[in-house]
């Protein structure tokens, strides 16, 4: 029987959030209607949010140079550069493919980022548009971890770890193969056996807060293998498979025991609010990044 390793368990781990927002991240996704990466750098910092996560479809619009010298200016730290992956496609697409996850690596350095994040692909017509229809999976799982093997000599030689973040089965077939933290576990473990820091996860809750084997699994991920950590939260009902994520506190997941769980394994990183969002798209950015920061104190 597996052993279950109850919230309550580790609740003593538990890190203080109520009293300021020290350990927050925004990812620049949660409010990209809003403004370009230059507009939330600034509002960020207005706000006094010390780290982002920026996409690189945002960093490409104002400029990798110009990005890199916002972060620096302003002081802001990043919690993770979203992001790579991608990998299945036509073997005549492979070495184009590959390009532009060295391309994402190389950007994630320039801007400091702690890991790049990776959302692997599925089926690789969707992955890679203008690919041959596929309803192989197996195979589209194979071209991922094909494709994250041969990316890691220059995550090495650009110390840029990479993280795997498997995706809820809903998002198989057209964003990710790769839907359970055991699934991206078997892959980190038999590409880099030797846990060297270079290859982990990026757990978002809102992928995997229904998973039975979660707790289990961020056991076995351990603290140098869980790189970064994803917050919003599961409305119930949800009305749209992709943009219609909770704030925190308004939906089903238990936060604070999954957050009491990976910090119980040593993660240490910031608390990544990630929120993809019609509702959320259509307000103020000021008012969105208030809201986070007060759910953050309040429910993270």
């Amino acid at each position: 029987m597996q052993d279950r390793v109850s919230p309550a368990s580790v609740t003593p781990a538990l890190r203080d959030l109520s009293r300021d927002h020290r350990l927050l991240s925004l990812n620049t996704a949660t409010v990209r209607r809003q403004g370009d990466l230059a507009a939330i750098i600034a509002a960020c910092a207005r706000a006094e949010i010390p780290a982002i996560s920026p996409w690189r479809d945002q960093v490409a619009a104002i400029g990798l140079d110009r990005a890199v010298a916002l972060v620096k200016d302003t002081g802001l730290k990043l919690s993770g550069y979203c992001r790579g992956g991608m990998f299945p496609a036509d073997p005549a697409r492979l070495a184009e493919v590959m390009d532009d996850n060295r391309r994402a690596v190389d950007e994630a350095a320039a801007l400091g980022a702690p890991c790049l994040v990776l959302v692997v692909g599925g089926l690789p017509q969707f992955s890679r548009p203008g690919s041959a229809p596929s309803n192989d999976i197996a195979g589209a799982r194979a071209m991922v971890e094909d494709g994250i093997g041969a990316l890691l000599d220059h995550a090495r030689a650009a110390r840029m770890p990479l993280a795997i973040e498997p995706l809820h089965p809903m998002y198989a077939a057209e964003r990710a193969c790769v839907n359970t933290l055991r699934q991206s576990l078997d892959i980190c473990d038999r590409l880099d056996p030797d846990r060297t820091g270079l290859l982990g996860v990026a757990l978002d809750v809102y992928h995997v807060w229904w998973d039975p084997e979660l707790s289990a699994q961020i056991v076995r991920a351990g603290g140098d293998r869980l790189l970064a950590y994803h917050v919003c939260d599961w409305l119930a009902p949800t009305r749209d498979m992709l943009n219609d994520r909770g704030m925190m506190g308004d939906g089903v997941i238990d936060l604070k025991g999954i957050r009491a769980q990976v910090e119980a394994q040593g993660f240490a990183g910031f608390c990544e609010v990630e929120i993809f969002s019609d509702h959320w798209w259509s307000l103020p950015m000021a008012e969105v990044l208030s809201t986070c920061i007060s759910r953050h104190r309040s429910v993270v």
